[in-house]
């Protein structure tokens, strides 16, 4: 749905207010109907005693007051009349009447046969009305509309024999209807909705604020931050998630440790053999086989830091600042420019990112120094968009192979047909800035240019944190 909700609080509160929708319409429904069946029952009710007092006050009193007394007693639901014969036939014909009149005569205290009583549908005739009242003639054909759809047991029309040998007549039409529901439902239902709408987005927060957490916490941790134990709070599934994601964290920072720490023996055991054989080497008087050695040894000594370097980047735990990247372009441009390499950056506005500068810095400079050296001048610029920064870095050299752009990220892969053997490099440069550039989120990717030269574009994250 276009307008439904995205967020856990959102979506929680509006199934609990259509949850509550659906109950309350249906409780509604029913009360309506309760309430309905008891008014009626209460007007039925009204008319079997308005009418015994009728009776009793005609037989108490003389005729010629009756019609004073008929008059009052008469309303718009239930109308009385006093007449020579009786406007109901006789009620013999169908089950039905005949029980409602032994009911009715029961209620009166008459014997059922001085009792004749129909259906308000069945019952119309122009006899009812009194005489010279014509205008009951149009109030049957009105209520002949208004009882379409009750009980015929409710509304109905009853002839009385009184002891002075007339006979009380009593018509019973339905009461106005009342609506189903008033402002009392409407404000309950409003109380009710704000109420859920209240516990649901509580509700929410604390099942959402642990997983917020969780999910920052893994953001950050998948780039290579240093992150703490989460608390474990919330409902039982939230904790045993934040659970699992603190013994993950734990054996994997664990994992790097003991890892480190053993290339960290290695590295340190490797240097004593090559002090002894630079010892040695000093022993042999060959000029020749001396620089042979030596040159052999340095090699040695370069590729043992620069593996201990790449590896390190896996358990890199520099703080996560936010950097001017064209501050850091910039200082590292300069810093080349000074050893004597051809670095051109084009200006930009200014792009603020979150990163580990040190890190990053040595990445920039690995990509910026291989351009410089292999391609005669680089040159740099910052192109951003709402997904990314790129960072473009391009060279005037020979370009690299496309079968060969994703290998030279391997370590200790080297291209020597395009690039210089004699500059010293062990192979790892482009690994390790694809690594620090992954650890931040990103990516590197190369690519030849069209008239000549390699390109290397890294990307990284354009979002900021709050």
């Amino acid at each position: 749905m276009k307008f439904a909700p995205t967020s856990l609080a959102g979506q929680l509160t509006l199934l609990l207010l259509i949850a509550l929708a659906i109950a309350q319409g249906v409780a509604v429904t029913l009360f309506a109907r309760e309430r309905i069946e008891a008014a009626r029952h209460a007007h039925r009710d009204n008319a079997v005693l308005r009418t015994e007092t009728v009776m009793r006050l005609l037989d108490g009193t003389p005729p010629g007051l009756h019609d004073s007394v008929i008059a009052a007693a008469s309303s718009e639901i239930v109308r009385f009349s006093l007449t020579d014969d009786s406007v109901v036939g006789e009620t013999s014909v169908g089950e039905r009447p005949a029980g409602m009149a032994r009911d009715f005569a029961a209620i009166l205290g008459r014997e059922p046969e001085r009792i004749r009583i129909a259906p308000l549908r069945t019952s119309f005739s122009n006899e009812y009305s009194p005489a010279g009242d014509q205008e009951h003639v149009g109030d049957e054909e009105h209520d002949r509309g208004d009882v379409h759809g009750h009980r015929e047991s409710d509304w109905f029309t009853a002839s009385v024999a009184l002891s002075g040998g007339q006979w009380l007549n009593v018509r019973v039409v339905p009461p106005p209807d009342a609506p189903p529901w008033g402002w009392t439902f409407v404000l309950t239902f409003l109380f009710s909705a704000l109420v859920i709408a209240a516990v649901a987005v509580l509700a929410a927060r604390r099942i959402v604020r642990p997983m917020r957490n969780l999910a920052e916490a893994t953001s950050r941790f998948g780039l290579g931050e240093a992150v703490e134990d989460l608390p474990e709070e919330g409902p039982v599934e939230t904790r045993e998630t934040v659970r699992a994601f603190n013994l993950m964290r734990g054996r994997l920072d664990r994992y790097v440790r003991d890892r480190t720490a053993m290339l960290a023996a290695v590295s340190h055991d490797l240097r004593t053999p090559i002090t002894s054989l630079r010892l040695h080497a000093e022993l042999v008087e060959d000029p020749e086989t001396k620089t042979k050695i030596y040159t052999a040894l340095d090699e040695m000594q370069r590729m043992i830091e620069d593996t201990l370097a790449f590896i390190r980047e896996d358990m890199q735990r520099e703080e996560t600042r936010k950097v001017d990247l064209n501050a850091l372009i910039d200082s590292v441009a300069g810093d080349l420019a000074e050893l004597g390499h051809g670095i051109e950056v084009t200006e930009s506005d200014r792009v603020l990112i979150f990163c580990r500068p040190v890190a990053l810095r040595r990445a920039l400079r690995n990509l910026m120094e291989n351009a410089a050296i292999y391609g005669t001048r680089a040159t740099v610029r910052i192109n951003s968009d709402d997904a990314a920064i790129h960072i473009v870095v391009e060279d005037e050299g020979p370009g690299i192979p496309e079968e060969d752009q994703e290998r030279v990220f391997e370590p200790f892969v080297r291209l020597e047909a395009s690039r210089n053997r004699d500059t010293g490099g062990s192979g790892l440069g482009l690994a390790i800035a694809r690594s620090i550039v992954r650890g931040h989120g990103g990516g590197v990717l190369l690519g030849n240019r069209a008239n000549g030269g390699l390109r290397a574009t890294i990307s990284l994250p354009a979002a900021e944190r709050p």
